[in-house]
Formats: structure tokens, sequence, C-alpha cells
């Protein structure tokens, strides 16, 4: 980590990008691998079932914009390309979403996301105890929020319709 800190910025976005362009399209190809290989077992079957095959058609429309997107979260990216390949989303549309959401991902990790990691690691250089403490305070609120929400949106007995 330290030597992409250390590059300079037009340095350190070309090498993020081509890292991240490398991941996904490694990604995508296991997917593609997988269901090719899953083409070859009993289950083959269920890969031509009418609720696969719309599921199929959803990612060929959609899944250039859920790639792209993906880039703009955490977590999401792998699961999305390994599903791009599975449903065998063609190149012509898959490499070009690739190519945005990288470049958009690169940019967003050499700006704020190198700074966030430059700060971070002068937080546990500082104080390890601070950075334990910081950590365990950010999952706590995100388990707040979510725990916030659930209950904000369950749906209560006496409005559900019968």
């Amino acid at each position: 980590m330290d030597q992409i800190l250390d590059l300079p910025f037009e340095v350190a976005l070309v090498v993020l990008f081509a890292v991240v362009m490398v991941r996904v399209n490694a990604t995508y190809w296991i997917g593609r691998s997988a269901a090719a290989g899953m083409e070859r077992t009993r289950f083959a079957g269920a890969l031509h079932r009418p609720k696969a095959s719309k599921a199929q058609a959803l990612i060929q429309r959609f899944g250039p914009y859920a790639v792209v997107l993906t880039f703009l979260t955490i977590g999401l990216q792998t699961a999305v390309n390994l599903a791009a390949g599975a449903a065998r989303m063609p190149l012509r549309r898959y490499l070009p979403a690739a190519v945005v959401g990288s470049g958009i991902w690169a940019f967003v990790y050499a700006t704020i996301g190198l700074a966030a990691i430059d700060a971070w690691l002068a937080v546990m250089a500082a104080s390890p105890l601070a950075a334990v403490l910081l950590i365990v305070s950010l999952a706590g609120l995100a388990v707040s929020l979510v725990i916030w929400r659930r209950r904000r949106t369950a749906v209560a007995p006496e409005d559900t319709v019968v």
C-alpha cells in the first residue's frame, strides 16, 4: 500500500485501474466458467427453467448498469461481476460497463480512498486502541441504523389487508 501512496496521482490512477480491471474480469470469467461447467451436470435443466431465463434476460438488459453502479458500493462488485459471467452477459455489454466502473473506482480510490487509508494508518500508528474503538463504534452505528430501518419499515399487524 505504501508503494501506491508514494506514486504520483496519475500513475496511481492507472495502476489502480489496471488492478481492478484484472480483478473484475477474472471474476466475470470465473462466473462464466462455472455456468459452462454446470451445463455438464445433472443441474443443467435448472439453467433453462422459465425463472432462470427471466433472470438472465434481466441481467442482459440491466446488468451493465448494475456493473457500473457496484463500483460505488462496498461488497457488491464481486457478486455482480460473478453473476454477469454466470448469466453469460455478452462481452460487448460487459466490457464497457467494466471499463467505466473501473475508471470510477480507480478515481475514487486514488483520491478519497488513498487519503482515507493514509489517515487510517496514521490513527493505527498513533493509537491502536483508538482505531479499534473507532471500528467498534462504526459497526455499532451501522447495526443500529439497520435495526432502526427494519423496525420503521416493518408492517404492523393492523396495517395488513386480508
